[in-house]
């Protein structure tokens, strides 16, 4: 069953049979007595039932709240990649708050990332809860398991880079045991999510297959090698070096993946799942559309193409080395002629758009639903492999292995080798470049240890101590009856 034209259908379908109980309004922890199970007569005689399940899970990662416009203010416009851009008088709601560093805990932004990570965990873990109980081989059974664990810890991943330590909500709350209610109101350490993460990583791990090994009908899915490349960057933001350089290396070594060859390929519908894609988001652009709401549209052109928010900032685009691909390849300029022939306007209010969100109505799949576009949004791709994989080696003391993954990166847009003098600054500074406006930026220089010097130098005005994660949104603090505790500083 392909991801890109099937799983919206399974998410609309759990949600009408009563197995969830949100909404913009509402919060996840707010449990409906009245909630009931699917009915077991549907699973019973559905054949597809445990790739619906599954399916609903990934569904969600295609949500305006999740993938779009607030993910994008968060993860993007807080760095020195990105501006706010747009036209000054169209905040965004509060993309200028967070462009700026002066938002606060009633910024919109922080609850949409919030309620929509959520979202996503309660449909892993109904996924969770019904799999076990069907009649089906065990094999697909616990891969099927391995992928809702997978998202599942990608859900929590997101949630527990933005905010620290957030509520820790592994299997269906009963509305009836006291202590379910009190853990999902209550914060769990940054320690134990971390824990939850890397146990459903191991999991998918060991029970997903190789992309190889995977039927064509199954594109898209999560498989072993994008476990351990989530993994192995979880353990980069650890510090846990050993770790990442070994599932790195095994990564590498299973033969598996390889660089694209043209790099402005790989943004384009032809280079969606490419030998370089380890875990796409699947978009569709036909009818019915099954993309990611609003991705395209609040990135396009201002007055031409879209909204023309998250725009690549002037440090950006003069961090690149001469010649570097990379850039044209990123960047949208006033007045360039497109890969597929369309003129950009000159006039335009923003000097630059991001490319990586571009798409071709003309050479490429489009109904004319600018919403809802063909437009993977790549998570981890094999160059992020050999990053992490020469960052951990640098930091173990093998530069002579750091530099050879380094350089692959470099060799495959036609730079020349880098040396090992002030190596770290170097793969920091390629990881910049390589993984430009893919929502990496302000996590990196967080994790770091040099988000306030980079970002204040840029003209943000981040606090040290505070600004290294948002704040609790307020609304899930009053939900929780003021359970939930505020992080320092808001």
């Amino acid at each position: 069953m392909n991801l890109k034209g099937t799983y919206i259908l399974s998410a609309v379908l759990l949600v009408a049979s009563g197995l969830f109980h949100t909404s913009c309004s509402d919060d996840f922890l707010e449990i409906d007595p009245q909630v009931t199970q699917t009915p077991e007569d549907y699973f019973s005689s559905s054949t597809d039932a445990a790739t619906e399940v599954v399916n609903a899970v990934y569904n969600n990662l295609l949500q305006w709240d999740q993938h779009s416009f607030s993910w994008n203010g968060v993860s993007s416009i807080t760095s020195d990649d990105a501006d706010k851009g747009s036209d000054p008088g169209d905040t965004g709601a509060d993309k200028h708050e967070l462009d700026n560093f002066t938002f606060s805990a009633s910024s919109v932004s922080f609850n949409e990332i919030w309620v929509a990570n959520y979202r996503g965990i309660s449909f892993a873990n109904q996924a969770l809860d019904i799999i076990p109980g069907l009649e089906i081989e065990d094999v697909l059974k616990k891969r099927l398991e391995g992928e809702a664990k997978f998202l599942r810890a990608y859900y929590y991943w997101n949630l527990v880079r933005c905010f620290g330590g957030v509520p820790k909500i592994d299997k269906i709350p009963d509305p009836a045991n006291a202590e379910d209610i009190t853990n999902g109101r209550t914060r769990a350490s940054k320690e134990d999510i971390y824990k939850l993460i890397i146990s459903d990583l191991q999991f998918g791990i060991e029970n997903l297959q190789e992309r190889s090994a995977m039927n064509s009908s199954d594109l898209g899915r999560a498989t072993k090698g994008a476990a351990k490349t989530f993994l192995a960057k979880v353990y980069m933001y650890q510090k846990n070096w050993d770790e990442a350089f070994k599932l790195t290396n095994e990564v590498i070594q299973s033969g598996e993946y390889s660089l694209v060859a043209d790099y402005a390929q790989i943004w384009r519908e032809s280079g969606e799942n490419s030998s370089e894609s380890i875990f796409e988001v699947q978009a569709s652009g036909t009818t019915p559309n099954k993309g990611i709401q609003g991705y395209v549209a609040h990135q396009g052109v201002r007055g031409q193409l879209g909204w023309g928010f998250n725009t690549p900032s002037k440090d950006l685009e003069d961090t690149y080395e001469a010649a570097d691909p990379r850039k044209d390849a990123t960047i949208i300029f006033p007045g360039e002629t497109m890969w597929d022939g369309v003129e950009i306007n000159a006039s335009t209010p923003n000097p630059r758009y991001n490319e990586k969100a571009y798409i071709s109505k003309t050479m490429e799949t489009f109904n004319g639903n600018d919403w809802e576009s063909n437009k993977n949004i790549r998570i981890f791709r094999y160059a992020e492999v050999l990053l992490i994989n020469a960052e951990a080696a640098n930091e173990l003391g093998q530069t002579a292995n750091a530099l050879t993954s380094l350089n692959q990166v470099r060799n495959r847009v036609g730079l020349t080798d880098a040396t090992s003098d002030n190596l770290k600054e170097k793969i920091w500074h390629e990881r910049r470049i390589e993984l430009a406006m893919e929502h990496d930026r302000f996590f990196d220089l967080v994790r770091q240890g040099r988000a306030g010097e980079v970002l204040r130098a840029h003209g943000k005005s981040f606090v040290d101590g505070k600004h290294e994660v948002f704040p609790i949104p307020q609304t899930q603090i009053e939900l929780s009856g003021g359970i939930l505790t505020q992080n320092p500083g808001y």
